[in-house]
C-alpha cells in the first residue's frame, strides 16, 4: 500500500466522523507534527501511533491495509504476499520495515497478522512506541532485538515473543543482514 493512500483514508474518516487536526491530536496524544507528516507529507507511521490513530477514528487498523471484502476462512499464499506498507522513521530516511498483511481479505478479524522483513537500517535509531492489546512474535529468518520496557531481549531464528503492547517497546535488525518476523498484534474494542 502506498503512503499517500493511508492519509487519504485517515483524511476520509477525519471528515465523516467531523474531526479536525486539533481533535486528532488530543485523542491520539500525538503531536501536531507527527499526524501533519503523516496525513499531509505521506511519512507512514510506525503501528504504534497508526493503532492510535485508528483507535481515534473508530476504525480497525486493518481499514488502513485493505479494502472492506471479507473471506472466511482466508487463505494467503506466499506467493500472493504483497509488501503492504513501508515504514519510514522520518521524510526523506530509509525504509527500515515491510509489512505484508495476512489478514487482507477479512474484514471481521480480531487480530493483524503480518510477515514482516527487518531491515538492518531498523537499529539505526530506536524509537519505543506503546498502544493497547497484544503483540506475538516468531523470528523466521536472521536475528532481532526487542526493547520491552526496561529490558532488552535477543531472538534467534525459531524464537518468539509475547507481550503487552501498553508498555514501550521497539523490534529492530540485529547484524547486517535482514530479520523476518510472523507476527500477530491483537487490538481490544
Amino acid at each position: 500500500m502506498k503512503s499517500e493512500k493511508v492519509g487519504q483514508r485517515i483524511k476520509a474518516f477525519m471528515a465523516e466522523k467531523e474531526i479536525d487536526m486539533d481533535e486528532l491530536v488530543r485523542r491520539t496524544e500525538l503531536s501536531p507534527e507527527f499526524l501533519h507528516s503523516v496525513v499531509e507529507q505521506n511519512v507512514y507511521p510506525s503501528l504504534g501511533p497508526l493503532l492510535k490513530i485508528a483507535r481515534a477514528l473508530e476504525v480497525r487498523l486493518g481499514t488502513f491495509l485493505d479494502d472492506q471484502m471479507s473471506k472466511d476462512p482466508l487463505v494467503m499464499r506466499r506467493a500472493e504476499r504483497k509488501n503492504e506498507l513501508s515504514m519510514l522513521r522520518g521524510r526523506d530516511k530509509p525504509v527500515d520495515l515491510k509489512f505484508y498483511s495476512l489478514g487482507k481479505g477479512k474484514s471481521d478479524r480480531h487480530m493483524e497478522p503480518f510477515y514482516v522483513e527487518i531491515l538492518p537500517e531498523s537499529a539505526e535509531e530506536k524509537h519505543l512506541s506503546s498502544h493497547e492489546g497484544e503483540e506475538f512474535i516468531v523470528v523466521q529468518q536472521g536475528e532481532v532485538e526487542v526493547i520491552y520496557g526496561d529490558e532488552t531481549y535477543r531472538l534467534g531464528e525459531g524464537d518468539s515473543i509475547y507481550y503487552n503492547s501498553i508498555i514501550p517497546h521497539c523490534v529492530s535488525c540485529l547484524g547486517e543482514t535482514l530479520a523476518a518476523i510472523y507476527a500477530v498484534v491483537y487490538i481490544p474494542r
